[in-house]
């Protein structure tokens, strides 16, 4: 690998010093790295380092997707849950990468229509803070209707932000499934469904109300009025993965599972 980019946040603090940091190392070790905006992305690289939180990860994982360029994510934000770097370490991982001590997961994604995403589809009525009616279902065969605030469709990656928060469970990314997850529903008998990830989901509005909103990622809104379709995507989002990172252990590290609060 020798033509690189660099995605930086501008909004994030620190971002362009760790990009010139980034891009330093990188020239150091004889390899062309093109600096990118997050809002101004362009393909075309063997290899593109992400600088940011999750959201900007997110945003470079959906573009890239289409070109399977693999992405490493160093953290700037908060949790960094798909960072593999900390800006404190980048000449390390870097020298990592370039010889070659990385792997590349491919990530399931989800997709309607032309959107396409990594970690979830949300779907809520237009209404604020009313509970809305959803029909569910899966291969074009009604499974139930919900009296909630939305449904969450996820994947595997995406188990461990927005639908672990409504409820839902935490799924390891090697498993080729996705799950359904209502928001706040008004029935203790709705749970969350762990479906395979060939099945196709869709949901229904009710017919009182005009249009509800879908997000991607949560970066991305638009409205439909009838019904939407969520399936699994062509595209599986790249990841670069130091050798020596898992599940498992990023699981326990960054979201302290299993941890007791005392220690944490």
């Amino acid at each position: 690998m020798k033509n690189f980019a660099i995605c930086y946040n501008k909004t994030i603090e620190h971002s362009v010093d760790v990009m010139s940091e980034l891009k330093s190392i990188l020239s150091a070790n004889n390899c062309t790295a093109e600096a990118l905006d997050i809002d101004n992305l362009k393909r075309g690289y063997d290899f593109v380092f992400v600088i940011g939180g999750d959201g900007t990860i997110l945003k470079a994982a959906r573009f890239y997707a289409k070109t399977s360029t693999p992405i490493f994510g160093i953290n700037l934000g908060r949790l960094g849950y798909l960072s593999q770097s900390s800006k404190e370490d980048i000449k390390n991982s870097v020298e990592k990468i370039l010889n070659g001590h990385y792997r590349t997961e491919n990530r399931i994604m989800l997709q309607s229509g032309d959107k396409i995403a990594l970690n979830d589809f949300v779907v809520k009525g237009t209404t604020t803070g009313r509970t809305s009616r959803f029909s569910l279902k899966i291969n074009g065969k009604l499974v139930c209707d919900y009296l909630a605030d939305g449904i969450i469709v996820t994947t595997p990656t995406g188990s461990t932000a927005y639908g672990l928060s409504a409820g839902g469970p935490v799924i390891s990314p090697e498993l080729n499934a996705f799950v359904i997850v209502p928001i706040c529903p008004h029935t203790l008998t709705a749970r969350p469904i762990v479906i395979p990830d060939n099945e196709i989901v869709t949901i229904c509005s009710d017919k009182d109300l005009t249009n509800y909103v879908v997000s991607t990622d949560g970066q991305e809104f638009y409205e439909f009025a009838k019904e939407i379709e969520i399936k699994k995507s062509e595209y599986t989002a790249k990841l670069a993965l130091l050798d020596g990172s898992e599940f498992y252990s990023i699981l326990r590290n960054k979201l302290h599972w299993g941890i007791s609060p005392a220690n944490i």
